[in-house]
């Protein structure tokens, strides 16, 4: 797997006293078009770094900011002022043009197609839902831009910063990474996304309901999702329990982890997994408080990061490798199996592994042959191999090798 190219990102506005109040500095492995090559949506939830990101990437192009009251008027009245004003200052240096908050006013994008076609300038299209462009019927650019997402902070992004239980804790967002103590700015992160993803959009009737929703659907993250329990702690109907699943993943809040299928010998589960975009804001609406290894909040929250990593490093390498879970219908289970089920991965918050730890990775291999790599990610300090095969290794010694490329991804 090639390496992604570096994007070093500063995030300041120090409050706590971590790395002696100095401000961190993360390298960033999305890969992103040089400036003036191409025209691509970057989408992400709300504070992953994407704005950062991109001024750092793109410091001499056109920049349009939807998040201020007076551009989003003028654009919002008028969309044509955008193909007026570049019109009448000229060609931005690179051909370049950033759109921040894009869909606030997708009417924009219709002038930006007309400006790729007849102006050869290229759109860096930035946003934290592509909800309300896609189900308004907004111009998507008929297949000429990529889409691309960035997702929370890795391991490998934070380098010599990088602290399991910071990590776990905090979660994978910048700002909550480097916070003292992260609880009120998840609060205000939980609160905010309520009234400007999802009252403001009017995603929801009853916004009481999904607050309610919100914290039912964290206590079942990384696992199989029963929708008439959820819904009937929510007191709403299982059809608007599916609906509001559907607005965490279009908001980009959270994913599903389908089942392993292929050619199964025995009985497996086909039901999907849910897991939150962030342990960080799970922690918060379950109200788990601090999480300290041999907790089973602890165990929980480590698997939502080992999902994070393998799904954002298949994300940003651009590999074809889908992911999903394997489960056997008696119990026995794989938490994730990728790279076409060439590779299954197991994570186990123990410090010390024993046989029962290896019984799913020992059992997947007698339904699918075409698993060559089994790892099983634990805190044991070092790293180690069975007789039969298995990579038992430390949260650090996996991801040094997931981001090489050294785990048969690709």
């Amino acid at each position: 797997m090639a390496r992604a190219s570096a994007r070093y990102v500063i995030f300041g506005d120090r409050t706590s006293d971590y790395h002696d109040n100095l401000k961190l500095m993360f390298k960033r492995n999305l890969p992103l078009p040089s400036p003036g090559e191409e025209t691509f949506f970057l989408w992400g939830p709300r504070q992953t770094g994407k704005t950062t990101l991109l001024r750092q990437r793109y410091p001499n192009a056109r920049w349009i900011d939807l998040l201020k009251a007076d551009e989003f008027r003028r654009y919002m009245t008028n969309p044509e002022r955008l193909r007026e004003e570049i019109e009448a200052a000229g060609r931005p240096a690179n051909g370049q043009v950033v759109i921040d908050e894009i869909q606030k006013v997708p009417a924009l994008l219709d002038e930006a197609h007309w400006l790729i076609e007849n102006r050869g300038l290229h759109f860096a299209l930035c946003g934290s839902s592509a909800r309300k462009v896609r189900r308004g019927g907004a111009n998507l650019l008929g297949g000429r831009a990529l889409r691309l997402q960035l997702r929370g902070l890795t391991a490998a992004e934070l380098g010599n910063s990088f602290d399991l239980t910071r990590l776990l804790n905090h979660g994978y967002l910048p700002r909550m990474f480097e916070a003292g103590n992260p609880a009120r700015r998840l609060e205000a992160y939980i609160a905010n996304y309520l009234k400007e993803e999802v009252a403001a959009e009017g995603l929801v009737r009853n916004l009481p309901a999904f607050a309610g929703f919100l914290q039912a659907a964290a206590l079942c993250d990384g696992e199989m999702v029963n929708f008439s329990n959820i819904a009937s702690d929510c007191a709403v109907s299982s059809r608007t329990s599916r609906a509001y699943f559907e607005i965490l993943e279009d908001t980009l809040l959270g994913r599903w982890l389908p089942a392993y299928r292929k050619r199964a010998k025995r009985r497996v589960i086909h039901a999907p997994k849910f897991y939150f975009a962030d342990v960080g804001i799970v922690n918060r609406l379950a109200r788990r408080g601090v999480l300290a290894p041999g907790a089973e909040a602890y165990g929980k929250a480590f698997e939502n990061w080992v999902f994070h990593e393998l799904s954002t490093c298949v994300a940003y390498g651009g590999l074809e490798d889908d992911l999903a879970y394997w489960r056997l219908a008696g119990g026995t289970e794989v938490d994730f199996v990728l790279g076409d089920g060439r590779v299954a991965v197991e994570a186990k918050a123990a410090a010390r592994i024993t046989n029962r730890h290896l019984k799913g990775l020992r059992s997947i291999v007698s339904d699918h042959a075409e698993v060559r790599h089994r790892v099983l990610v634990c805190l044991e300090p070092r790293p180690r191999r069975t007789e039969d095969g298995i990579d038992i290794l430390s949260a650090d010694e996996f991801v040094a090798r997931l981001w090489r490329g050294e785990l048969g991804l690709g």
